[in-house]
């Protein structure tokens, strides 16, 4: 969920994982992942994701053991990666069309 704490286990380190988009688009990207923020429901993971000013976008993940936290990159970065090669598509035919 987005924002929303993960309940530790007592004892238990939970691994993190955070990267920064620097993009002209990042609202954009932040509009693709928005949906799946809101969607997700993963026990051993959690996504958070947000905008810096107007050109970066940060993602954060957390889990609670570390093939969790690959598992989560996986698929978040991935999802990072087709909405800006979406995002490089469509400008590409935008200027076509120009």
């Amino acid at each position: 969920m987005l924002g929303e704490e993960m309940p530790q286990e007592k004892g238990s380190c939970a691994h993190e994982a955070v990267f920064c988009f620097r993009c002209a688009h990042a609202a954009m990207l932040y509009g693709a992942l928005f949906p799946e923020l809101a969607a997700e429901e993963n026990p051993r993971s959690r996504a958070e994701c947000f905008r810096e000013g107007s050109d970066t976008l940060v993602l954060k993940i957390r889990a609670r053991d570390i093939a969790a936290l690959r598992a989560s990159l996986n698929m978040w970065l991935r999802l990072v990666t087709v909405a800006d090669e979406m995002q490089a598509l469509v400008s590409g035919k935008r200027e076509e069309r120009e």
